[in-house]
């Protein structure tokens, strides 16, 4: 379960300043495939029960309230970091595999478009001569608009072997409505930045006496410490500083290391757009 008590709020040391720049690691696009024969799409509603329907169905069925369709084991020597991220956006605990997803499940609960969040959310299952072949994604997102994003997590080099399965669910995703998405590893700086930003998800690091006249002093950029110094007691400001960082009403340069002197600015974040 995620902790939110944070280390000291000296802002230089956010983001050791030794991590490596590197390039976001990308998936050739996904193509669907046509579907196999026999293919189920089954979750587990909220009684722990699995329950089998047709593809055209699956979009009504409530994520929120479905139970993951899997849990991932701990065992000695695991080489997966599995886990449970508080999620500002359900307000509940969404389940993980790995860092990798616990990443993207960072970037989904920051996004504003993303309003429901499920981990391990449902197998498709389909035959494959005498056995029976099982996928389970590694997210589901609602968005604003009503539509689902399904997310699949692969490092690229590892990807190879696991194509089939995601064109299949990209063909299945087709059929309910859902957009569907293969992503790899971020760029490490990104990465550190959004985890200590999302440290502040947690609504009570609002604080809206503070948050408008941040956002009025940053009609220019400005360096994080002297707005920060300006405001008030940087005890107190920096918190909100970077709530506001995470819910994109300030941006900065986030594939740089966080620090004192991040260029900040009311707005958008430029490189929030997944």
């Amino acid at each position: 379960m995620q902790d939110f008590d944070q280390p000291s709020s000296i802002i230089e040391v956010v983001i050791p300043l030794q991590l490596p720049v590197a390039e976001r690691a990308s998936h050739p696009p996904v193509i669907p495939c046509e579907l196999p024969d026999g293919i189920q799409f089954v979750y587990v509603d909220d009684r722990g029960r699995q329950r089998a329907i047709a593809l055209e169905d699956a979009d009504e069925v409530d994520f929120g309230r479905a139970r993951p369709f899997r849990k991932p084991p701990a065992y000695r020597r695991q080489r997966n970091f599995p886990g449970w991220w508080w999620s500002v956006t359900t307000r509940s605990h969404v389940v993980y595999e790995s860092w990798l997803e616990r990443h993207h499940l960072i970037e989904a609960d920051r996004d504003p478009r993303v309003t429901g969040i499920a981990g391990q959310p449902f197998a498709l299952t389909w035959p494959s001569g005498k056995r029976m072949v099982q996928h389970v994604p590694d997210i589901f997102c609602r968005t604003f608009d009503g539509g689902g994003v399904v997310t699949d997590c692969r490092a690229v080099e590892k990807a190879d072997e696991f194509r089939y399965r995601c064109s299949v669910t990209a063909a299945a995703c087709q059929v309910v409505g859902w957009d569907f998405r293969l992503v790899g590893e971020p760029d490490p700086v990104w990465a550190a930045n959004l985890r200590w930003l999302a440290g502040y998800r947690h609504p009570r690091f609002a604080a809206p006496d503070l948050e408008e006249q941040l956002v009025s002093s940053l009609t220019q950029p400005r360096p994080l410490a002297e707005v920060a110094g300006q405001i008030g007691d940087p005890i107190r400001v920096l918190p909100v500083v970077l709530n506001l960082l995470w819910l994109g009403r300030l941006s900065g340069d986030l594939s740089r290391p966080l620090g004192s002197g991040t260029i900040l600015i009311a707005g958008a974040d430029p490189l929030g757009e997944k």
